[in-house]
């Protein structure tokens, strides 16, 4: 699959880049999208609830009257469950929410979601950013001559460019991140996908190691 690579003005350059079809091209497996997904979201919870028993709160631990003879149910002392101020029965302790999943599997996940964006014709490549400074506006100048300013976009480059991330990170549709650091939850969110043209030449070189 062939795409024009374009500059910031949206123009095209002249110049194609091939998407491998072995990351862009593949039948998508669902399941292995939503086990991702599920495993990213579970590894973004604290897991730092917690409540209190009835040997964590306050109050005395006597006997608050006989076991027999009064009538009424038996009682230990102030600190029961069934007492406003007492323990909470099984409630929530801390512990970790992640999951684990297979190499091959978390693999064919991130496949899976930029073939989708690639039938979906929601790929753009733009040649390689040389900002000299910071300019948010330069950056939302941008995204609107590539139309893709109404929409929720990644951009993955290839390196970290410190003023390409200032530049957007106040953009609450725009998420900026390497493309090392991608992942299935970060493609699946975003409506576009906006590549630097070393990113697709990575995707090949990858291609070729694999090969």
């Amino acid at each position: 699959m062939q795409v024009d690579v374009l500059n910031i003005k949206g123009e095209a350059t002249g110049r194609k880049v091939d998407l491998p079809t072995e990351f862009f091209g593949i039948e998508p497996n669902d399941h292995s999208i939503y086990l991702a997904v599920k495993q990213y979201l579970a590894a973004q919870r604290q897991g730092t609830h917690k409540v209190k028993t009835r040997a964590e709160v306050k109050g005395a631990s006597r006997k608050l009257h006989k076991q027999k003879g009064t009538g009424g149910a038996r009682k230990g002392n102030i600190r029961n469950p069934l007492y406003k101020g007492g323990g909470t029965i099984f409630g929530p302790k801390p512990h970790g929410y992640d999951i684990k999943l297979n190499k091959q599997v978390k693999q064919l996940a991130f496949y899976s979601a930029l073939s989708y964006k690639a039938k979906n014709n929601a790929i753009v490549v733009i040649e390689d950013l040389n900002m000299s400074a910071p300019k948010t506006k330069e950056f939302v100048g941008m995204l609107k001559n590539l139309k893709l300013d109404n929409s929720k976009t990644l951009f993955l480059m290839s390196d970290y460019n410190d003023n390409a991330y200032l530049s957007s990170r106040n953009l609450t549709k725009v998420n900026t991140n390497v493309f090392d650091n991608a992942n299935t939850y970060d493609v699946m969110n975003a409506q576009a996908l906006l590549l630097s043209e070393t990113v697709v030449k990575d995707f090949a070189k990858m291609n070729e190691e694999a090969a």
